[in-house]
């Protein structure tokens, strides 16, 4: 199992789009997935088509982690219901859902204990291939909490100066987290998201990334996609949304899902 947070320091950069675009792509690829929905929006639970039911969602699983039961309280996302079964059995695309409860666990002064409260949750999540972690768009205690549970940290970062500059912070803060709490931790890399291909700003500030971060800056970049909204709006997985820029889409994320599940397999995994 490889547990991966999708982080970004600055809202609004399609952090949540990434998640799901990944997850698409984990879906079409016969990999059993759980998605964590960690942002108080919860919006990775609504684009996913999951419609809460008696079950704890993820906050309240974070109240009282060793006994969660996670297995019992995840909710099957509608975009497996579109997709065929695979030799190995029915696709498997499981969600815990977000809620705005875990917001009292966002703050800067979570301690050690606090920050292990994710990683008892996913003691229960072994029987997962990929564990995708939707965080919030800050660096307080969620995301924290994420890093700590997680192999891997994917940033998310339009090519703007501010988004170049906050993923800049947030790498130095993902360094400091891997020496003091998570020494397993790896930076997966970083996701251009939102590329348009005739801004010249865009090809500055690529430019800028690619001398700044190196092989850290993942292929491919993710362009702007004008029917996303719609996409996520359907609740609907982009491998089975028609249309030939949907199928350009899907097929990003194939590649970019092979690519972070790839990255850093040289390190060695903390043992779990």
């Amino acid at each position: 199992m490889q547990v991966v947070s999708i982080s970004s320091l600055k809202g609004g950069v399609g952090k949540t789009s990434v998640t799901t675009g990944l997850a698409s792509a984990a879906l079409a690829a016969g990999v059993s997935t759980l998605v964590v929905d960690l942002d108080p929006h919860a919006d990775a639970t609504t684009a996913l088509g999951v419609h809460p039911g008696d079950q704890l969602d993820i906050g309240r699983m974070l109240k009282s982690p060793r006994r969660a039961k996670l297995a019992e309280n995840v909710v099957r996302s509608t975009w497996a219901d579109r997709t065929p079964s695979n030799g190995s059995g029915p696709a498997v695309l499981d969600v815990a859902v977000g809620s705005a409860y875990t917001g009292i666990y966002d703050r800067p002064d979570l301690g050690r204990r606090d920050l292990r409260r994710l990683s008892a949750v996913l003691a229960g999540a072994d029987g997962y291939q990929l564990v995708l972690v939707d965080c919030p768009p800050s660096l307080n205690g969620l995301t924290r909490m994420a890093w700590a549970a997680s192999d891997k940290v994917a940033l998310v970062a339009e090519p703007g100066l501010f988004s170049v500059a906050g993923t800049e912070r947030t790498m130095r803060a993902i360094q400091l987290f891997k020496q003091e709490f998570a020494p397993g931790l790896t930076p997966a890399g970083i996701v251009a998201n939102r590329v348009r291909s005739g801004s010249s700003e865009h090809t500055y500030r690529l430019a800028e990334m690619e001398s700044m971060f190196g092989e850290l800056l993942l292929s491919p970049r993710i362009p702007e996609q004008a029917n996303w909204q719609q996409i996520q709006g359907a609740a609907h997985p982009v491998h089975h949304w028609p249309g030939d820029s949907a199928k350009s889409a899907a097929g990003l994320f194939d590649d970019l899902l092979s690519n972070l599940m790839a990255a850093g397999s040289g390190l060695r995994s903390r043992a779990r």
